[in-house]
């Protein structure tokens, strides 16, 4: 029964408003001060940073109050300058917050290497899907007498013998040396 009287009793109803009161001034606060702290609305656009050099870009950063990241740069690109940018995230043009990270692909100084794998005493066939398969390209065929027809004998890269397991640039030529089936 009391308790029943405490709730429809003045004092409740006064409290209750109390309580309305401070929340909503402490909404208001943390609202105000949210927006002042995060910047709210306050954006910039993300420049054009494609074929800037890794040497400009502190400074475009620094002058564009941004700051960035190189995450990837095994991916070569021979049209563009070596150690400039090739892609970034966030794109150009979009907006975002002061101070945010810009995230970059930049283009390394060459093709990566590849270990050249063992064509010895394979078909001309298979030998040059595995060419293709990791990267370089087929060059010049030539046959010398030996007993396995299409075999492969040797291996040259620019006119030098190269072994099996030797690093070369991605894209690179290989020459082969068959077999003609003759003895």
């Amino acid at each position: 029964m009391n308790f029943l009287r405490f709730l429809f009793s003045k004092y409740f109803y006064k409290q209750l408003l109390y309580i309305f009161i401070i929340v909503f001034v402490l909404f208001l606060i943390i609202s105000f001060t949210l927006k002042l702290i995060t910047h709210h609305q306050e954006y910039i656009e993300v420049p054009d940073l494609h074929r800037v050099s890794i040497n400009a870009l502190p400074t475009i950063m620094k002058q564009e109050n941004l700051r960035f990241e190189i995450i990837d740069s095994s991916k070569f690109v021979p049209e563009l300058p070596s150690f400039s940018v090739i892609d970034h995230v966030p794109s150009a043009g979009s907006e975002v917050k002061i101070n945010r990270k810009i995230y970059l692909t930049v283009n390394p100084s060459g093709y990566q290497k590849i270990t050249v794998p063992n064509l010895i005493q394979i078909t001309k066939r298979n030998a040059e899907s595995m060419i293709n398969a990791v990267g370089f390209k087929l060059g010049e065929i030539k046959y010398k007498d030996n007993i396995g027809k299409d075999m492969v004998l040797e291996i040259f890269h620019m006119g030098n013998q190269i072994n099996p397991g030797v690093l070369l640039p991605k894209t690179s030529t290989i020459d082969l040396v068959l077999g003609n089936g003759k003895r």
